[in-house]
């Protein structure tokens, strides 16, 4: 029987083992960031990550069985997709050389969906509800019927949201990782000095679009002097505004279009303040809002372990052949499989 299960997590730029038990929750967790080793290049580079994962796996690995006092796990998760998969296959090999070592079944798992489930981690059960996740590489809005029960309501037509904060960050000379540095330039400055689009308001349906707004803010920038900082923090500000009020209207037409009065925030940019307080505001109009934990929001292991625990029955020997995707639709068929 399955109780504890390694969750192995290398998709991108953070290397993250967690041990998560069935019956006591989360026992212990370790994560590994990157961002020191990607900043000089203003994004990730990907073989310098999937090296950095070969060096950082065994050594996070020692660390997790110490503090988790060597408790062996029954069952490895691991992200099969999606993400760089130089990265990928690094987490995946990883994980079938120690469930071959210890003789154990291995857990592929959809990086999405640990997303969508990570408010679990805070022993809630928030289904059915709508589900925006929303991080660097994805914006899109998912209908949760139940776990591995998923309908795709919306999604980015180009950029995601946290692609177009990175981008933006970029244009002011923020470095790397932007979305944070934009979002705390942005706290000084007048989210209403400047009014920039809200692109695809103005029209039905549940999808985004962030390149007209991308546009926009370059525009704007453009004349703005690099001493100038009220303006950099005003410009910051009505970006971000523009961002938020997008997702925080999309979030209100997905629940009234499905009549559901849940919503689960999960993804990177689930981070940012300004969106927190805006989908908060949600529960003056009834909904209960679902928003995983700072350290949940972004990539990281204890999801991962989580989402393995919730689909035991993918358990397969380490040997077995599962495919390893740099692109996999949350929604589409042998998804969950």
């Amino acid at each position: 029987m399955i109780e504890r299960i390694l969750g192995i997590e290398s998709s991108c730029d953070e290397t993250g083992l967690a041990l998560y038990d069935r019956q006591r929750g989360l026992l212990g967790e370790v994560l590994f960031s990157q961002i020191a080793l990607h900043a000089p290049y203003g994004g990730v580079v990907p073989e310098l990550a999937s090296r950095d994962h070969v060096r950082r796996l065994p050594l996070l690995l020692n660390e997790l069985l110490a503090q988790t006092g060597g408790q062996r796990p029954d069952a490895i998760a691991v992200t099969a997709g999606p993400g760089l998969i130089g990265a990928l296959l690094v987490g995946v090999n990883f994980a079938r050389g120690l469930a071959m070592g210890w003789d154990i079944p291995v857990i592929p798992v959809h990086h999405l969906e640990g997303h969508l489930l990570a408010p679990l981690l805070n022993g809630v059960d928030p289904f059915p509800a709508v589900a925006l996740l929303v991080s660097g590489g994805h914006t899109m809005l998912v209908e949760v019927r139940g776990i591995g029960d998923y309908v795709l309501l919306g999604e980015t037509l180009d950029d995601a949201a946290g692609e177009a904060f990175d981008k933006a960050a970029k244009m002011l000379g923020l470095g790397y990782p932007g979305g944070p540095a934009l979002a705390a330039l942005a706290e000084g400055g007048d989210a209403q000095a400047l009014r920039l689009p809200r692109p695809l308001l103005d029209r039905p349906g549940l999808d985004f679009s962030f390149s007209g707004l991308k546009t926009a803010f370059r525009l704007a920038a453009m004349p703005i002097a690099a001493d100038d900082a009220q303006r950099r923090m005003d410009l910051a500000a009505s970006f971000q505004a523009a961002v938020v009020e997008t997702l925080f209207k999309k979030c209100q037409r997905a629940l009234r279009q499905t009549g559901l009065k849940r919503l689960i925030v999960a993804g990177g940019v689930g981070a940012n303040r300004a969106l927190r307080a805006a989908l908060n505001g949600l529960e003056s109009d009834g909904v209960e809002v679902f928003i995983a934990d700072l350290a949940h929001c972004t990539d990281n292991a204890a999801m991962i372990a989580l989402t393995g625990a919730l689909h035991t029955e993918r358990a397969q020997p380490a040997t077995a052949d599962f495919p390893v995707r740099a692109r996999w639709s949350l929604t589409e068929e042998g998804a969950q499989a």
